[in-house]
C-alpha cells in the first residue's frame, strides 16, 4: 500500500473571504468546483487539482488533529512574489537551502498557518544578500516589507 501522492490539506480558517483572497494573491491558487457541502468553505485549485479545502470555522466539527508547522508549495517567479508581498507591506522571511538549488519565501496566511513558497532553479534574489544557508542566521532575517519602489 504505498503511497502515491499528497491529495491536499485543509485548513480552517475565521474569514473565509480574506483566506481565499491569500492564497490566490500570493500563492496563485484559484477559487474553484467544489461539493454543495452544508457548511461554508472554498476548494482551491492548482491547474486542475484542488490541493487546499479551507472550511470556516462555522462549520468546524469536534475533529481536528494536532499541530502543523507549515505547509510547502512549490512556485515560480520569485521576484514577483517578493514584489507583491512588499507592495502589500506583508511580513515575510527569505531562504536558500543549502546545497540545493531552491530559495525559499515563508509568509503566514490570515490564520497564521506558515506557507513556505519554494522556487527551484530561478535566479538568487537580492534578499538573500548575507544569508548563510549553513546556519540559516545571516539574512534570515524576518522583514516588516516596505511597498516596492
Amino acid at each position: 500500500m504505498p503511497a502515491l501522492s499528497l491529495d491536499h490539506y485543509n485548513i480552517f480558517c475565521k474569514d473565509l473571504d480574506a483566506t481565499v483572497r491569500f492564497y490566490e494573491r500570493y500563492v496563485g491558487l484559484t477559487n474553484g468546483d467544489r461539493p454543495p457541502f452544508p457548511f461554508p468553505g472554498a476548494w482551491m485549485y492548482a491547474g486542475e487539482k484542488a490541493i487546499l479545502h479551507i472550511v470556516s470555522e462555522t462549520g468546524r466539527g469536534d475533529q481536528g488533529s494536532g499541530a502543523i508547522d507549515h505547509i510547502a508549495i512549490n512556485c515560480s517567479d520569485i521576484r514577483g512574489t517578493l514584489d507583491q508581498i512588499k507592495k502589500d507591506n506583508m511580513p515575510f522571511e527569505v531562504r536558500k537551502v543549502p546545497a540545493r538549488p531552491l530559495q525559499q519565501v515563508f509568509v503566514h496566511d490570515p490564520d497564521g498557518v506558515m506557507i513556505e513558497l519554494n522556487f527551484w532553479h530561478e535566479e538568487d534574489v537580492k534578499e538573500l544578500q548575507g544569508f548563510d544557508p549553513m546556519t540559516n542566521k545571516a539574512g534570515a532575517k524576518k522583514e516588516k516589507a516596505v511597498a516596492a519602489q
